[in-house]
């Protein structure tokens, strides 16, 4: 890792404004993303302190500014659902442990993908992946915004509670029997004497106590793509579903988004909107429309006790699970910035030590409740332009916020949810992939149906699944390309079909005594897995001749199926007495050959050749000796058991 200590104070003006319209830019967003979790907007400010600060100081990319992200907040939102409903925790608070425990492990990964150097393979993410993937999460924070846009409350939809209260007694009987286990009253059968107990134990929960956890398994049902969609009808179909006031509120704050930046863009529309329709909803709403309400004032707690969530909690596998999303999902949306800062900067971040900044970030983020994140497209781009070139930039974005967290943090209690909705439904839209959708006639079908999948996929499934799958089916796909490429570029022909194409000025009567009796094979692009069965079925249709001469010059690669093929190959033109003489190998080739033996095994080294020209001048000397038809004789004679001797890799 780099010296991170170490400052370039030749552009502080720059960076000092680059930073600050960044944090300015951030402000608006860190809360809204906040807000869509069960953490609240505050753990969004939290979050964007701590990863602006700390990713800017140890990151790769100069002008990068951190903070919580749209994708990074969806799966964090999902993260904290999951941690509640495994936990079986009647509170976010209770659950935090866990949800933190997995905050802090996706940093400590994420920051060893950029020491084992994971950071330079980024690029092999094709774009319908990436498009697919960023587009459903667009459609995702827009389905998921309808309801609070809308002023719609689970706790106001008597009729879904109601009928979630059966479900919420049987959670809590269950919870009591599991504390019985837990304390050793509950051993074998359960007889009368336990059965009165935790009978007595039910009866001690109060009413409200059963409506408050309805509430909360109503709010679950209705929760995410899937709810949402499915429940689209109930804030019209129950009294009080619909808050208008809210909805002109979310409605307003999308207008000024857009229209303000026709205006100016000195000024971020986003704060604008913010400013403005809290102003609006505080003098001419009061008490009318949901609001945040109270929140943390001053410096964040420090949480050190979700250690002991890696040791006790028993959900080990699950923190791993989701910390790896996490950690995968941080490291794709960090380097994908980095790179469209290096194409307006035109310098060039080191990825790996990126990493290593994000994760570290993250990793301080969990210490103090705060939310994961990546770098921010949006906050980078402003940040570029308004003047910043080092990284003393983003972490004075990082240090304004720290300063709006101390001074005013009481004023953030009197925002509107209908605004934050309005404002991440914005980013929603902002990030949906329209470039790709205008071409989806235009590219290739397999392109297509790669980032239709994904985006359906990351909706209404799961953001790691997306993304694993369609890596799977675009892999899959380019190697039939490729294996249909190799296939095109293969040809077959006799010798003396080749020399009228390829007349030699020192053939002589070479070409006449050949005749038919050679066969040239011709490859083009790699011999792999995905090429293997049309190079067999072309191998298996070559004529009965006494040469084949395969010619490898345009060859790359070849791997292990590719090798067992070729091996095939050669002992079936074996058994029809033909012999095999290659020409052009490169070294990869050759040398993956003669590792297994299939070179001298199969083939002899005399018999291959660096060059058409020495293939050729061999023919003509075998022919002057008259012993043309005995090389496969020869080669079938010498040949050892394959796999004998083999250099072992």
């Amino acid at each position: 890792m780099t010296n991170p200590f170490t400052f370039d104070f030749s552009n502080l003006r720059g960076d000092f404004f680059g930073g600050l319209t960044a944090g300015i830019v951030a402000l608006p967003l860190a809360l809204a993303f906040g807000a869509q979790t069960a953490l609240g907007p505050m753990a969004g400010l939290y979050g964007a302190i701590a990863i602006a600060i700390i990713a800017a100081l140890f990151g790769g990319t100069n002008t990068q500014v951190s903070g919580p992200t749209a994708p990074m907040t969806v799966v964090s939102s999902a993260i904290i659902a999951n941690a509640l409903v495994e936990s079986g925790a009647d509170t976010v608070q209770e659950a935090l442990p866990i949800i933190l425990a997995t905050f802090f492990l996706a940093g400590l990964i994420e920051m060893l993908f950029g020491v084992i150097k994971l950071g330079r393979y980024i690029k092999y993410i094709p774009y319908p992946v990436v498009s697919g993937f960023m587009s459903g999460i667009g459609v995702i924070i827009i389905i998921t915004q309808l309801f609070p846009a809308l002023g719609y409350s689970v706790a106001n939809d008597e009729a879904l509670v109601a009928s979630k209260m059966p479900h919420a007694e049987e959670v809590i009987l269950e919870e009591i029997i599991r504390e019985e286990e837990a304390d050793g009253a509950l051993k074998g059968i359960m007889n009368a004497a336990v059965i009165e107990e935790t009978g007595r134990r039910f009866a001690e929960v109060s009413q409200e106590d059963i409506r408050a956890r309805a509430v909360r398994l109503a709010g679950r049902s209705v929760g995410g793509t899937v709810g949402t969609l499915s429940s689209i009808d109930r804030p019209f179909s129950v009294p009080g579903g619909v808050n208008w006031l809210n909805v002109i509120l979310a409605l307003s704050t999308i207008a000024i988004i857009y229209g303000f930046k026709r205006i100016t863009s000195i000024v971020p529309s986003s704060l604008v909107a913010l400013i403005v329709m809290t102003l609006v909803a505080y003098f001419f709403m009061p008490g009318k429309v949901p609001i945040i309400g109270e929140v943390q004032e001053g410096l964040p707690p420090f949480y050190f006790d979700f250690f002991g969530e890696y040791f006790g909690s028993g959900m080990l596998f699950r923190i791993l699970e989701f910390a790896f999303t996490l950690a995968a999902l941080g490291a794709i949306d960090s380097l994908l910035t980095s790179v469209v800062a290096d194409n307006i900067t035109k310098t060039k971040h080191d990825p790996d030590q990126e990493l290593i900044g994000q994760g570290l970030g993250n990793m301080a983020a969990a210490f103090i409740g705060g939310l994961p994140g990546a770098g921010a497209t949006m906050r980078t781009v402003i940040n570029v332009k308004s003047g910043g070139k080092t990284k003393i930039s983003g972490m004075i974005a990082g240090f304004f916020l720290l300063l709006v967290l101390l001074g005013l943090s009481g004023i953030v209690s009197y925002i509107p949810n209908g605004v934050l909705a309005g404002i991440l439904i914005t980013v929603g839209i902002g990030i949906i992939d329209y470039k790709g959708f205008r071409h989806l006639r235009s590219v290739p079908k397999g392109d297509a149906v790669v980032m239709i999948l994904v985006l359906l996929l990351t909706v209404f499934v799961g953001l790691l699944e997306a993304v694993a799958i369609g890596m799977v089916l675009a892999a899959v796909l380019f190697m039939k390309k490729t294996a249909d490429t190799v296939e095109e570029g293969a040809s077959s022909t006799s010798f003396s079909d080749f020399s009228r194409e390829k007349p030699w000025a020192d053939e002589g009567d070479l070409i006449e005594r050949v005749g038919d009796r050679v066969f040239i094979k011709r490859l083009e692009g790699p011999l792999f897995f995905g090429f293997v069965s049309g190079f067999q079925a072309m191998m298996q249709k070559l004529p009965t001749v006494e040469v084949v001469i395969i010619r490898m010059g345009r060859v790359p690669y070849i791997d292990q199926s590719g090798l067992y093929a070729m091996e095939d190959a050669i002992m079936e033109m074996h058994s029809r007495g033909i012999a095999v003489v290659f020409t052009g190998m490169n070294e990869q080739v050759s040398d993956m050959m003669k590792r297994i033996n299939l070179i001298p095994g199969l083939v002899p080294i005399e018999h291959t050749f660096a060059s058409f020209a020495k293939a050729r001048r061999w023919l003509g000397e075998r022919l002057e000796e008259g012993n043309l038809a005995t090389v496969s004789d020869d080669q079938r004679n010498q040949t050892p058991a394959i796999g004998k001797d083999i250099d072992e890799m």
